[in-house]
C-alpha cells in the first residue's frame, strides 16, 4: 500500500493525498469530482472557476475539467517549467521578427 501513496513521475500521473486514486492528464471531470480530488468546499471550486484559476469547459450546462488543469493546481512546478519555456520561445520569435 506504501507504494501508492508514494510520489511518481508527474509525466504520466499524481496520486492524490493518501488514496489510490490518481489524475489522469487527459481525463475529463465533473466539478464534483474536482472537488474531491482537491478536497475543497462546493463554493471554492466555483470560485476558482468565475476567477479563471481553474480553466473549463461548459458541456450541457455543467462544467468539464481536464486532469492536467488539476494537475496544474496540485503542482505549481509544472506551471513554472511551461511559463519559462514559454519566454523562452517568446525571446526567440521577438529575435527572428526583429531579424527581418
Amino acid at each position: 500500500m506504501e507504494n501508492e501513496t508514494q510520489t511518481q513521475s508527474i509525466n504520466s500521473t499524481v496520486p492524490v493525498a493518501m488514496t489510490s486514486t490518481e489524475i489522469k492528464p487527459n481525463a475529463v471531470y465533473t466539478t464534483e469530482e474536482t472537488r474531491d480530488l482537491l478536497k475543497v468546499s462546493t463554493s471554492t471550486i466555483k470560485r476558482m472557476l468565475k476567477k479563471g484559476l481553474i480553466r473549463a469547459n461548459k458541456v450541457g450546462g455543467q462544467y468539464r475539467i481536464l486532469g492536467k488543469e488539476i494537475l496544474r493546481i496540485v503542482s505549481p512546478t509544472i506551471e513554472k517549467r511551461a511559463e519559462k519555456q514559454y519566454v523562452m520561445l517568446k525571446k526567440r520569435i521577438i529575435k527572428v521578427i526583429n531579424k527581418w
